[in-house]
């Protein structure tokens, strides 16, 4: 990766000067920053300051709860349908598929609809029914179809880590500020991934119903903080709108960084954009726009 991957746009060998530029451009259309070497304190104070940070750990922590249930103990699920080791291994092919599919369905429906949150939210729906479905139904014959769909649901739940890594850094600007989120990022994907395991109990095989009952609460509390996050980042950029107005700014303004091609319109107002090259806060400059 130190050989071969580039640091950043400016450097990266695989781009002409021209291109070089247009990522430039890309970049600074956004806010996020176009990347610096320095570390900044003042980042890492913000971070921790920063409500939508305990929000973004909260959904990385309960997201991969459910990915740790599903890697660790989806095999002794099928087990508890009352299938043998090898037919277990078998089944949990289609499995595989369906997280295959869900992660480029759902990235690609977020592209195409320029919404994180909705899709994260809509994904996370069928996780819900099948915990529901996995926790109501007995582990008999005649409920082994419903209950194999129900555990094939729960793949859904792969598709939310790519869609919230790409929310997370679309709402976060400054170098540091952006490091370190993720940094808090990772440890919430790690506590997800410990506390999973030790939610189900050897004594409840093989329904595991207080681990399925547990881990139900955590999505549906995860689906209200997505709204949650949904909601303060509406409000942010109400904010945001007041301090363009006061600082003498239009308080409207296009995030270019979304749309599928970057024009610009005749007679459009032109934003200065200079502040993604400053590397700013998403909190210090009032030209971000924050993404839903």
């Amino acid at each position: 990766m130190y050989w071969k991957l580039d640091n950043d746009v400016p450097t990266a060998r695989f781009l002409t000067e021209h291109e070089r530029l247009q990522g430039i451009e890309r970049l600074r259309a956004n806010n996020t920053g176009i990347g610096s070497r320095e570390f900044k304190w003042s980042h890492v104070v913000e971070v921790f300051i920063d409500p939508k940070t305990y929000l973004w750990f909260s959904m990385a922590l309960l997201l991969n709860v459910g990915a740790a249930v599903s890697n660790v103990f989806g095999p002794l699920i099928l087990r508890g349908l009352n299938f043998d080791k090898y037919t277990t291994s078998l089944l949990n092919i289609p499995f595989g598929a369906v997280q295959l599919l869900i992660i480029v369905i759902s990235s690609f429906a977020a592209h195409k609809a320029k919404l994180k949150s909705v899709v994260l939210a809509v994904i996370m729906v069928p996780v819900v029914i099948g915990l529901v479905v996995l926790y109501v139904l007995p582990r008999t014959k005649a409920n082994t179809a419903p209950n194999l769909i129900a555990y094939y649901l729960l793949a859904f739940l792969f598709g939310g880590n790519p869609l919230l890594v790409t929310w997370l850094v679309g709402n976060t600007a400054g170098t540091t500020k952006k490091t370190v989120l993720t940094v808090v990022y990772n440890i919430g994907v790690s506590a997800g991934n410990i506390i999973g395991p030790l939610l189900f109990n050897a004594k409840d095989a093989p329904t595991y119903l207080p681990g399925l009952r547990a881990v139900l609460g955590m999505f549906c509390a995860l689906i209200a903080i997505i709204f949650a996050q949904w909601l303060l980042l509406v409000a942010l950029n109400k904010r945001q709108e007041k301090r363009r107005v006061a600082n003498g700014k239009p308080a409207k303004i296009i995030d270019r960084s979304m749309m599928n091609e970057y024009t610009v319109q005749d007679g459009e107002v032109e934003m200065n954009g200079d502040a993604a090259l400053h590397d700013l806060t998403d909190m210090k400059n009032d030209e971000f726009v924050y993404i839903y």
